[in-house]
């Protein structure tokens, strides 16, 4: 599975808002699984949306075939649209679907890893960070996924921000210390997504 992540700045949020309507195109595209996002709870006006195709064949298909008709309703309505892929390499917490309905926020890790460390990064998220998160109250799924770089995405979806909250006050700064986060990774960003539901395709 090839996961799509997509970031922008709207600089008109009604335009925008009318414009992801239109994405609901999606749906009849060979090898589309779903595609969903919202709102940065962190970043005024700043959007992070996340695609889920089958493969790159599929995906690079739509791209040359229909993308363009589809963005053409959101032209003008944001800016600084930054685009990542990344190969899906295991599932946090098992039986990972594409799908948002349930969800109330999306947490995202964007990790760049030193390339001598990618063996043990890897070996961590297995071992350490997948069972915390998959043994937290209100972590519905997640996907893990990597990306030449070496970049990984760590993205999971929950079904309250308050629950996430608690997950992140109580556990992630002794987790990232028992997984040596530091030694591993050279860069990392994220955020905390309020999805919004009339997006979700």
């Amino acid at each position: 599975m090839l996961v799509k992540w997509i970031r922008c700045t709207v600089v008109d949020r009604r335009g925008f808002e009318r414009g992801q309507r239109k994405w609901a195109g999606l749906l009849g595209e060979p090898g589309f699984r779903g595609q969903g996002g919202g709102w940065s709870r962190a970043r005024p006006g700043v959007v992070h949306l996340f695609g889920f195709w089958e493969s790159r064949s599929f995906y690079d298909s739509f791209m040359a075939r229909s993308h363009d008709r589809l963005a053409a309703a959101q032209a003008g309505t944001f800016r600084n649209v930054q685009v990542r892929l990344f190969e899906h390499r295991f599932d946090v917490k098992v039986g990972f679907r594409p799908q948002f309905g349930d969800a109330d926020v999306v947490r995202f890790a964007h990790c760049r890893v030193h390339e001598d460390r990618v063996e043990h990064f890897t070996l961590m998220q297995e071992k350490v960070w997948n069972p915390a998160m998959a043994g937290s109250p209100g972590m519905l799924r997640g996907v893990f996924g990597e990306a030449p770089g070496p970049e990984f995405l760590v993205l999971s979806m929950w079904d309250s921000g308050a629950e996430h909250g608690k997950y992140r006050e109580d556990r992630v700064e002794r987790l990232a210390l028992r997984a040596q986060t530091e030694a591993d990774v050279a860069a990392i960003t994220g955020d905390v997504v309020q999805i919004e539901q009339a997006w979700t395709v």
